[in-house]
């Protein structure tokens, strides 16, 4: 009941917007842990943390427009760039995620599901509310709190999927019917069923690689999905005053 109280709180005390942000600056800074390990321009992470911090209003919700902007427009920059990776067969030049039409949009947002779960589970055994965020906005059957936290570690899932993706060809993909709309049907491009399977299966062991991001208590390592379980958990020992600030751990 605390931390749920408190997080309600936190959407007019200041500490909102303080989380949205550095949920922003989180995702930016794993973005260029990625393009730096494949050798891509990276963002420039001081000029991004100078517009954020211009950025100054009592309000959160108007705050959002302008943090989405910038983090969109890092995001758009860091596909182009990442997406020059896959085999020029299946190549495409746009990330989309909803109701994506071509195979390897679809293969991201497959992974993308599952760290979804893995962060929602988090959320949960922190006694956080998985559908009050802060950068996402409230809708009904969203929970914006697991897409906000989703954000900073989607730099993992994209470094998984560009490994698995390398050796993959035109014929590992389908093509299924579907209904668009009430009378509207069409195809979109997934995994075939067998690859799919043993992307899920290497995904799931993803999840129990180590990271060079020191554990809580102890250790100089932990596993994704510890880092996962103990970014919840800080941020709800924030919101609870149980901690001075919530910067998000990534790879340097």
């Amino acid at each position: 009941m605390k931390t749920r109280i408190c997080q309600y709180e936190s959407l007019k005390n200041g500490k909102g917007i303080e989380i949205a942000k550095q949920i922003v600056l989180g995702k930016v800074q794993g973005q260029n842990y990625v393009l730096r390990k494949y050798r891509f321009r990276q963002h420039d992470l001081m000029q991004i943390k100078k517009r954020v911090a211009r950025i100054e209003s009592d309000n959160l919700m108007a705050m959002r427009n302008r943090l989405i902007t910038i983090e969109g427009h890092a995001t758009a920059r860091y596909f182009e760039q990442i997406f020059q990776l896959m085999p020029k067969a299946i190549s495409i030049e746009k990330r989309r995620t909803f109701k994506a039409y071509d195979g390897i949009n679809n293969t991201f947002n497959l992974a993308y599901t599952v760290l979804k779960w893995k962060v929602y589970r988090a959320v949960i055994r922190a006694k956080l509310e998985p559908y009050l965020g802060y950068l996402h906005s409230e809708q009904f059957g969203k929970p914006s709190l697991v897409c906000d936290l989703m954000e900073l570690y989607r730099y993992l899932i994209d470094d998984f999927i560009i490994q698995y993706c390398k050796n993959l060809r035109k014929r590992d993909f389908s093509m299924v019917g579907e209904d668009f709309s009430y009378n509207r049907k069409g195809q979109r491009e997934y995994l075939k069923k067998s690859l799919a399977n043993d992307m899920m299966k290497s995904l799931n062991s993803f999840f129990e690689t180590t990271l060079d991001i020191p554990r809580v208590k102890h250790g100089r390592k932990q596993t994704v999905e510890t880092l996962i379980n103990e970014d919840a958990m800080l941020l709800a020992q924030y919101l609870r005053n149980e901690r001075p600030l919530w910067i998000p751990r990534a790879q340097s």
